[in-house]
């Protein structure tokens, strides 16, 4: 009899996982403890090396990736908050999907100050190009007060 096929493995492991966390409220306060999250850890570590077909000796976070399944203790972790959140307490906010049209503008959120002390240098540009030739301005400020305007005009 041959090995099962990697997607099998797979899909397996995934519903298994599934039905396992529904009771997660239960005993999530049971992977606190190093000891159960190291049990859990290593019953994820064989089964995904039955998916990635690697090595005993490849860690369970590398076998995480390569088989691009979530680490099981942090899955359930996941699923504990979704749980508290959902059940116990309705009012935090959980993000879901926003249309764009209804996403909030940057420039409403953002509130830019400005501290000035004696050694505050602003500095302004300005360029432009016509049929007379292409121009530029820069301005100096320190403290507010225009120290070195600068014109540069080239002509055609």
């Amino acid at each position: 009899m041959g090995a099962m096929p990697r997607s099998s493995v797979y899909h397996i492991q995934r519903s298994n996982f599934t039905t396992t966390v529904v009771w997660v409220p239960v005993w999530i306060e049971a992977l606190d403890k190093e000891s159960n999250r190291t049990v859990y850890n290593r019953v994820q570590c064989l089964i995904n090396i039955k998916i990635a077909k690697a090595f005993r000796t490849t860690s369970n976070e590398a076998l995480c990736i390569l088989t691009g399944l979530t680490p099981i203790v942090i899955k359930a972790e996941e699923a504990a908050k979704l749980y508290n959140i959902m059940r116990k307490s309705q009012a935090h906010d959980i993000d879901h999907e926003v249309q764009p049209k209804d996403w909030p503008h940057p420039a409403d959120s953002v509130t830019i100050t400005e501290q000035q002390d004696e050694h505050t240098i602003k500095i302004f540009t300005d360029g432009s190009k016509s049929e007379h030739g292409v121009g530029a301005e820069i301005a100096i400020f320190i403290q507010n007060k225009l120290v070195a305007p600068i014109k540069i005009h080239t002509s055609q």
